[in-house]
């Protein structure tokens, strides 16, 4: 039986990079394999500075993270107003002669039990929009911030071996990827191994290139990244860095007089 060799090392030396830049340094990064527990460096690759070596931005990292827990953040603490309170149909006691106060009813916001003036209405969404700016530049601060802790991996392929979740669970150990990790894949039908052995798992996740964001690469100790999402997402950061019609693309939607 002939077994599948893999040719000499390294099988990547280099790629060439869209928009070069021309004041900074392209980073470079190992390239590694998963097809075994123990780490095997395939070569080296740039990754370009304007989308993995900018200085993060606390700030805006902050407003993406708060914008992703709010979007999807509905409130249902409900209070009822007089109208809607039980009761109060008839006066309380006579206008005068009494010596109290004049009352219409006792669901008035005044009464115990009565109305709630002011008070939240449900269901209450939270959702907003985020400037696509700090969207963008939300995404190059965090994978910056990953590639300079060293919880950035670029591997060639998410293909394993087998689909047993020990198996996983043993690479991960073995290369010190920490408690959390999140794959990443450049479409969204991940190879039947590790869609299976991830599985058995919580703190181990797949993720198309399409569906990166902030708050998944936060939550996750290390952002693992096929060498195809890589070019995927630099493709996509890049032009909308470089488009000539940035300011009419990103412009806020204004509804047609016409």
């Amino acid at each position: 039986m002939l077994t599948a060799t893999r040719p000499p090392l390294p099988i990547i030396s280099s790629r060439k990079l869209a928009f070069p830049p021309k004041f900074k340094i392209p980073r470079q990064v190992w390239v590694s394999n998963m097809d075994t527990v123990e780490e095997e460096k395939l070569g080296l690759i740039d990754l370009h500075p304007e989308v993995f070596a900018e200085r993060p931005r606390l700030d805006i990292i902050h407003e993406n993270v708060r914008w992703q827990q709010l979007y999807r953040h509905v409130s249902y603490a409900h209070t009822k107003m007089s109208y809607e309170v039980r009761g109060g149909g008839r006066k309380p006691r006579p206008q005068k002669g009494s010596g109290r106060s004049r009352h219409g009813s006792i669901r008035s916001p005044i009464w115990v039990g009565g109305g709630v003036v002011h008070g939240p209405r449900s269901p209450k969404s939270y959702f907003y929009m985020l400037g696509f700016n700090a969207r963008l530049n939300g995404l190059r601060s965090t994978l910056s911030a990953k590639l300079a802790q060293d919880d950035l991996q670029i591997v060639e392929s998410l293909d394993i071996p087998t689909d047993d979740p020990k198996y996983l669970e043993a690479l991960v150990e073995e290369r010190g990827w920490g408690p959390s990790v999140l794959f990443v894949d450049d479409h969204d039908i991940m190879p039947l191994n590790i869609t299976a052995a991830s599985d058995a798992y919580g703190h181990y996740n797949l993720m198309p290139v399409y569906g990166l964001n902030v708050f998944s690469m936060l939550k996750h100790t290390t952002l693992v990244m096929t060498l195809s999402a890589v070019e995927r997402l630099e493709e996509r950061i890049l032009f909308h860095l470089n488009r000539n019609d940035a300011a009419e693309a990103t412009a806020k939607y204004k509804l047609s007089s016409v």
